[in-house]
């Protein structure tokens, strides 16, 4: 049972890597250029402190996740792992937050403050960032299922193990 349990938190820990690693690379080749009215710009994830955040947040949790995968079973620090998924699934959360509200601006553009959507102008970037966020929403899922796995098996707070 210990050995199945260990397999299914390793594929977990793999799939939370590849999903925020995917999300990185997929915002961070999004870019598009445009001419509107002949004036010509470039849509790109840089042009945004949010989208910016999005791709450091999920670096951050994308090396985390890496180096976790190589920590042995027997190791003391698995309590510490516990304490960083539950900071790090705030980041990310965070993270994808400020990044769905800039998008969700980008879509619909807001009437209130004169500002028109472009994403009928680069459709692709918004394909992009599209993509890259369903990603980190799917890391996010499987670090929450870790973080409650992790609780359970690690920490056993209900104290159900026999000793």
């Amino acid at each position: 049972m210990a050995k199945t349990s260990r397999i299914c938190h390793i594929l977990l820990r793999f799939l939370a890597f590849s999903a925020t690693l995917s999300a990185v690379i997929v915002m961070v080749s999004s870019h598009e250029r445009a001419t509107f009215f002949n004036v010509s710009f470039e849509a790109k994830y840089t042009t945004s402190p949010a989208l910016k955040y999005f791709v450091i947040a999920n670096s951050v949790v994308t090396v985390y996740g890496f180096l976790v995968l190589f920590l042995p079973a027997e190791s003391l620090l698995w309590r510490l792992v516990v304490a960083m998924d539950m900071v790090l699934t705030m980041l990310l959360i965070s993270s994808l937050s400020a990044a769905l509200a800039i998008a969700q601006v980008a879509k619909q553009g807001n009437n209130s403050a004169a500002w028109l959507p472009i994403c009928g102008s680069v459709p692709k970037f918004c394909n992009h960032i599209t993509g890259s966020l369903i990603a980190s929403f799917i890391g996010v899922i499987i670090y929450m299922i870790l973080l409650l796995h992790s609780i359970h098996s690690v920490l056993d707070p209900l104290l159900l193990k026999k000793t």
